[in-house]
């Protein structure tokens, strides 16, 4: 039997995350690494047991086994509930014609059901990858507020990155009257952060319309939005002032674990009063030899650190051996840096070798040229890493 919940979330996280290259090879976009400890999705999930969200369908489609493991019941994030709790919610066969989730709006509209279960009047619409920390509560207290029929979460990016976003043209009181979706010459720069609250009703009346047209791609950003506007539907601008990425390409995925480090982080996530929860593997204590040399990094539990390390995050049980060096990296989980090598300005996946004598990455790229090496990969001097 299913309790009553006054607002659910939909979490959006079968993305390929194509433009992540081999880092989504062979995983799906929310189950990437970051921060030395956590995985993607640990942001929208703690954001929603903080914000006293407790019921949470978890959409997955793209290579989902990793993702699957990692979420389990929900328990890390205090989802594991009789009444409620968390859902893991891949696409599949039933009486009628489905299919694979065909877009975002489609994905929602499969999982009707879900949502009729619990009769919520609130749902809101989340997506797995991006990083950052936000109450959701206080969006959802300014929806009712404002008896808007769907609330979009705006942020202001830098100009030369609007044309990336959904931009949301909006009066002086939030009211939207305008969506543009990745527009070429934005008029504003307050893009969309994927967050959506909707009445329920409105929702599904509007997903089943959208189910029925044969030429619509399925998209909240292409069409439920722009649909909602041209009947005349009250939709409001919440501005969040907080950090947020969109960590969908590799330079952002670079960028947001550099802001993690530093004296005075722009991303700090020591925050006790609004933890970002992540699944505790049970590590060895980090051990850091008298010939290492750490300068502003983040080292992880299970770490054997005999090396230089600099300006880098460290994840999980990696080895940096004496006399290797890395610099301006993000080294994920078991990776071993043999003496000798040399890491700059790159991603390492997991389980991943660099053997003695091999240089990966250049010290004076760009952020646009940061290798990337795939899971598993032996890099020896005679496969040495190119960009």
């Amino acid at each position: 039997m299913y309790c009553k919940k006054e607002c659910i979330a939909m979490l959006l996280a079968g993305g390929q995350g194509s433009r992540l290259y081999d880092l989504t090879k062979q995983t799906a976009k929310p189950a990437v690494s970051f921060g030395g400890k956590y995985k993607i999705i640990d942001f929208p999930l703690s954001n929603c047991i903080n914000s006293g969200i407790d019921t949470v369908g978890v959409l997955t489609q793209y290579q989902p086994l990793a993702l699957n493991e990692y979420i389990g019941n929900g328990a890390t994030w205090d989802l594991d509930r009789s009444r409620g709790g968390l859902s893991v919610l891949p696409p599949y066969q039933g009486n009628k014609k489905s299919d694979w989730y065909k877009g975002t709006a489609n994905a929602i509209f499969q999982n009707i059901p879900f949502i009729k279960q619990y009769n919520p009047d609130y749902v809101l619409i989340l997506s797995g990858d991006h990083i950052y920390r936000m109450d959701y509560s206080k969006m959802l207290a300014q929806h009712k507020a404002t008896g808007a029929a769907c609330t979009v979460a705006t942020i202001t990016v830098p100009w030369e990155e609007a044309p990336r976003f959904g931009i949301c043209n909006t009066n002086a009181d939030n009211t939207i009257y305008e969506f543009e979706e990745k527009p070429k010459k934005p008029k504003n720069n307050q893009a969309s952060m994927g967050i959506y609250i909707f009445n329920t009703k409105t929702l599904i009346e509007y997903l089943e319309v959208d189910e029925a047209d044969e030429n619509s791609s399925n998209d909240f950003g292409k069409n439920i939005i722009p649909n909602l506007l041209g009947n005349g539907e009250k939709l409001y601008a919440y501005s969040f002032e907080g950090y947020w990425k969109d960590v969908g390409t590799i330079s952002s995925l670079w960028e947001a674990n550099m802001d993690l480090i530093g004296e005075d982080p722009i991303l700090d996530l020591r925050d006790k009063k609004f933890r970002i929860y992540s699944k505790n593997y049970a590590r060895a204590p980090q051990v850091i030899g008298d010939s290492a040399e750490i300068v502003n990094s983040m080292i992880s539990e299970g770490c054997r650190i005999n090396g230089t390390v600099k300006n880098s995050i460290i994840s999980g049980g990696v080895v940096v051996e004496e006399g290797a060096e890395v610099v301006d990296s993000v080294i994920m989980e078991d990776v071993v840096i043999k003496s000798g090598a040399k890491v700059y300005m790159s991603i390492i996946d997991s389980d991943v070798t660099v053997e003695d004598g091999v240089t990966v990455g250049r010290a004076d790229c760009e952020k646009s040229e940061i290798t990337v090496i795939a899971k598993g990969t032996v890099l020896s001097t005679a496969s040495s890493a190119k960009n």
